[in-house]
């Protein structure tokens, strides 16, 4: 019995002996030339004899790694695509724990070609409370905006007139390196300022942490533009053609010294946007019917200029300061046929209606951002930033009634917008680890937005123009918000947790100036946060998460008075609308088989007080305005996937679904319904010979119900070509948005008095480029801006 006590002993002893052997290696890898650090790139513990890996990991954001092995005769690899591979032989002392510190690896010249085949295919990475979309070189956004790359974020639609939803909903934030832009404010969407070219990586919060603005019910997506950090002069030219005409210069330049960075980018064009419109509008009491059929378009000459610097104190501090400038001229045609049809559908009058409108719409946008990073901890940091921008829109239009038939419909109108709006964005920003795996963040933010809109309608009345009073009104509109927050996160080898709550008081003003009607608006609020994170093995991980927030009412919800284009479809808002509340929960799982990725999730939403645009029917005019009507609860899963069966080809599948029930009323209508809708992305890469890249992006949104009515189900096809000239260093681009012409948008309202259709399309676009980059600058494609 002793015997076999003591081998017990003896194998525990050993036992014992192996499990201290355990040993923890950190350290950081950077790029030699510049010292940046890298991220994703792969560390390994490999076996001396079989070469065969033993343990490994890949470096976070920040460059730094943590590996456990408890190997014996091996040696530790570091590799990242580019790079040569550098190998460390094991450390003759034995400790439990051993900084490797700073590990410099250097670009390698031979698989420069490689590293633009792999990086060309995007990407989309996990983190604790957001999704990190790494844009690549996808072919369907060749010479294309922010829009169509969007467009390719899994849960993320942008519609036939560039609005954007996230998991279906539209009550998203837009930000540009964290922060609000006049970019991407809904008056103006300037996303296509923003190109293809430029962006590093979107990042989707369905579930944003105390930390992010609270603004947007259905999550924030945040737009990280590349800056680039190679020493030296660095820089891209592009042209860029297509039809319709879309034609457009773009220059993009960089030098950097130890002690400077100096960014620009420049940007000239023109381009026509031409939108065929349908609209019937039926009276089912009396029978009569207005039916207009036209062509819109939008022509316009934009230039853009870029011009940044950021300036380094020290290592650990840095100074940028950066200013856009961008000038957009429209010319605004557009032919109207009317005709007016009785109960039996004959035609009792037909006319047309002509547009001719010109505007000069300037932006600014200018930042000031101080940086800290503490010696002690490499994400121990203070970031101060000043934002400031400014949209202004001069525009004059004139609208000619001429009558082909029937009954006298001779008129003349005309219009004159003045809009000027001023945002002001002071942020501050302190993060602080206390250890490895804990640390805490803390900020507040001040967000001032005034807005002035001075709009007049003139009638052509016996000889001379006559201001329309109710039609004419200066609005004004004023929002400061002050938000202030902390948050708490553990984050360990298996298991991660963030919490937080964030306290913003809200101080909203309009005024319609002609008539003195006011309403000021003064709401203080918590918004709390939770998500959480395990990892079950290499194989599988969950991810949770908890948030609460609100759509506040912009300017377009808010101001009365638009452009009466046709004036029997007119748009309104609403001064007296309430912001919409969400609270939102998902839960996500992450698997991997073999070395594909399977992400699943669900999700569920919960709005109080939400906002639904409603027709409002009275002698053949319809007019839409926002209103609060009630609750909406929205069940829904998500899944998306990369797949490659073989190096040549590529699959990128993305699919969406949601039901949802609405309850609610407005006056004496009920508005309680449920419904569900659902949608899929579909992305193909090819790769074939003679360096020639060949995409295809196929989506399908279905239809749905509204609260008056049903959107009609959308299908549509992108394909891109690209082929890669003098060693990789420019490209020839060839993109067809909407292949088959089948990205067609119809609205039917149906209701116990009245119908409405209304049916939108954009023709196919396709566009040809060269784009050659300089120094170590990359190709690029630029196309210039989008406007409302």
């Amino acid at each position: 019995m002793k015997y076999v006590l003591l081998l017990f002993l003896f194998l525990f002893g050993t036992l014992g002996y192996a499990q201290q052997k355990r040993t923890t290696f950190t350290g950081k890898v950077v790029e030699k030339s510049s010292g940046q650090p890298i991220a994703y790139a792969t560390v390994l513990v490999a076996d001396n004899e079989t070469k065969q890996a033993i343990d490994g990991t890949t470096t976070l954001e920040d460059g730094t790694f943590s590996l456990e092995t408890n190997a014996s005769n091996y040696y530790i690899e570091i590799s990242f695509i580019g790079f040569k591979k550098k190998v460390l032989q094991a450390p003759t002392t034995e400790r439990p724990k051993i900084d490797l510190g700073t590990i410099e690896i250097s670009e390698d010249a031979q698989q420069l070609e490689e590293v633009v085949v792999e990086g060309e295919i995007s990407q989309t990475v996990f983190k604790l409370d957001k999704r990190v979309f790494n844009v690549g070189k996808d072919l369907s956004t060749t010479g294309a905006s922010a829009l169509e790359v969007l467009n390719n974020v899994p849960s993320v639609n942008v519609n036939i007139e560039g609005q954007i939803s996230l998991r279906g909903s539209q009550g998203v934030q837009v930000l540009i390196n964290g922060k609000p832009s006049i970019l991407t404010s809904d008056e103006n969407n300037a996303l296509g300022t923003i190109t293809a070219d430029m962006i590093d990586r979107v990042e989707v919060i369905t579930n944003p942490s105390a930390k992010y603005d609270a603004e947007g019910t259905s999550g924030i997506i945040n737009i990280v533009i590349k800056k680039e950090e190679q020493k030296g002069l660095n820089g891209s030219i592009s042209v860029n053609t297509g039809a319709p005409n879309n034609h457009s210069i773009g220059v993009s330049l960089n030098r950097r010294t130890e002690k400077f960075n100096l960014f620009a980018q420049l940007g000239a064009g023109y381009r026509e946007l031409p939108n065929e419109i349908t609209v019937r509008n039926t009276d089912l009491t009396t029978g009569n019917t207005i039916l207009s059929e036209g062509e819109e378009f939008r022509n316009e000459e934009f230039y853009n200029f870029i011009l940044g610097t950021d300036y380094y104190f020290s290592p650990t501090s840095v100074l940028t300061l950066s200013g856009n400038f961008a000038l957009e001229i429209e010319d605004q045609p557009s032919t109207t046929n009317f005709a007016a049809l009785d109960g039996t559908g004959n035609e009792t009058s037909a006319w047309e209606r002509t547009e001719v409108t010109e505007a000069r719409n300037p932006k600014f946008q200018y930042e000031l951002q101080y940086k800290k990073d503490f010696e002690d901890d490499e994400d121990h940091d203070l970031l101060f930033s000043a934002l400031g921008n400014f949209f202004g829109k001069d525009q004059s239009s004139e609208f000619l009634d001429t009558t082909i038939s029937g009954e006298d419909r001779d008129a003349e109108q005309n219009t004159r917008t003045d809009f000027k709006e001023s945002v002001f964005t002071f942020k501050l920003d302190y993060t602080k680890p206390f250890s490895d795996e804990f640390s805490v963040e803390t900020g507040a933010q001040y967000i001032l937005n005034d807005v002035s809109n001075d709009f007049e309608v003139q009638n052509l009345e016996n000889g001379e123009f006559v201001t329309d009073p109710g039609l004419t009104n200066i609005f004004e509109f004023d929002q400061n918000v002050l938000g202030v927050y902390g948050t708490a996160a553990y984050e360990g080898e298996k298991w991660g947790l963030k919490a937080g709550m964030r306290l913003e008081n809200t101080e909203v003003g309009t005024l319609l100036v002609n008539t003195n009607e006011a309403n000021d608006q003064n709401y203080t609020n918590l918004f709390p946060s939770a998500h959480t994170s395990y990892k079950f093995s290499e194989k599988v991980s969950m991810q949770a998460g908890y948030s609460r927030r609100i759509y506040r009412p912009r300017l377009w919800d808010l101001n009365p008075f638009f452009n009466i284009r046709n004036n029997f479809n007119i748009r309104q808002g609403n001064p007296n609308l309430l912001p919409e509340f969400t609270d939102s929960y998902e839960v996500t799982g992450i698997f991997f088989v073999g070395k594909t990725p399977l992400n699943l999730g669900v999700y569920h939403r919960y709005t109080t007080d939400i906002i639904e645009r409603i027709s409002f029917f009275e002698d053949n005019v319809n007019i839409t305005r926002p209103e609060n009507i009630g609750t909406n609860n929205a069940w829904g899963v998500e899944f998306n996937t990369k797949y490659s069966p073989a190096n040549w080809l590529t699959f990128n599948v993305d699919f969406n679904y949601n039901t949802f029930s609405r309850q609610g009323s407005f006056e004496d209508t009920v508005f309680d319904f449920s419904a569900n809708r659902w949608s899929s992305k579909l992305l193909t890469k090819i790769k074939i010979p003679w360096d020639i890249d060949f995409e295809t992006t196929g989506n399908y949104r279905s239809a749905y119900q509204t609260v008056q009515g049903e959107i009609n189900d959308v299908v549509f096809l992108d394909l891109g070509l690209r082929k890669k000239i003098l060693k990789g260093k420019a490209v020839l681009n060839l993109s067809v948005r909407d292949a088959f012409a089948s990205r067609i948008r119809e609205n039917q309202i149906v209701q116990n008095d009245f119908e409405v259709f209304n049916r939108s399309f954009r023709a196919r676009f396709v566009s040809f480029g060269f784009s050659y980059g300089f120094g170590k600058g990359e190709a690029m494609q630029y196309s210039g801006g989008r406007r409302r």
